[in-house]
């Protein structure tokens, strides 16, 4: 009896491991900043971005997730509805790259060989890197000088995934990041011009949009072992 336990353990690891799930794809959508400058809505996508990610299914509830992500953040005063802010006129460009690592929690079991078990809202938890851009010095516009920086956040993720195909999935998501820093507009007490805001509220950054993923693997999807 205890060899037949041992075995039934065996199996399972062994099943578990094989019917591990490759995912592989990409996502577009929108991102926006939210901070000192520009508009004060908080879900307000208004540049481009994208990105890739890689999936491995642990099981129909449970991926770890990777993903690397290319987002370009503008804010406008002139675009808020705070009057002082219209009457200051910034306006800011950043760039940031981000990696994102942790784990995708299904909502209901997820088994792309099936039909009524090929769609699931989900919640992303992860950890956060990215890269932007910083006024290192400077005195006027004309002679900044910049330089790069990386920073962590605090990431809030949601979305719904369908099969679209065979081996295809789409999802929509929206992510969003609060950050350590109070400088992704370039907020710098260091010099005047770029000494404005409120220094106790942290930066945030938004990105929505959709995924387009491939499965590859054997089987093609988690099957639990059947004994």
């Amino acid at each position: 009896m205890k060899k037949q336990k041992i075995l039934y353990v065996l199996i399972f690891i062994s099943t578990s491991l094989w019917a591990q799930l490759h995912e592989v794809g990409f996502f577009v959508g929108g991102s926006n900043y939210i901070g000192d400058v520009g508009n004060e809505t908080f879900f307000n996508p208004n540049q481009l971005g994208g990105g890739i990610l890689y999936k491995r299914n642990i099981n129909t509830r449970i991926a770890l997730r990777a993903t690397y992500t290319r987002l370009k953040l503008v804010a406008d005063d002139n675009d808020a509805s705070n009057i002082v802010r219209k009457n200051r006129g910034f306006k800011i460009t950043n760039t940031l790259d981000e990696l994102s690592a942790g784990i995708e929690f299904n909502y209901f079991n997820y088994d792309l060989t099936t039909n009524n078990q090929s769609y699931t809202p989900y919640l992303l938890f992860e950890i956060v890197a990215f890269n932007y851009s910083v006024v290192a010095s400077g005195t006027m516009p004309s002679n900044y000088e910049y330089e790069r920086k990386t920073s962590f956040a605090i990431p809030l993720g949601v979305g719904f995934k369908a099969k679209l195909l065979d081996h295809f999935a789409v999802a929509a998501e929206i992510k969003g990041r609060y950050t350590f820093v109070d400088n992704l507009d370039y907020n710098n007490p260091n010099i005047d011009l770029l000494n404005y805001g409120n220094p106790d509220s942290n930066d945030w950054y938004l990105f929505s949009g959709i995924t387009f993923t491939y499965s590859f693997g054997r089987p093609p999807c988690y099957i639990p072992p059947k004994y």
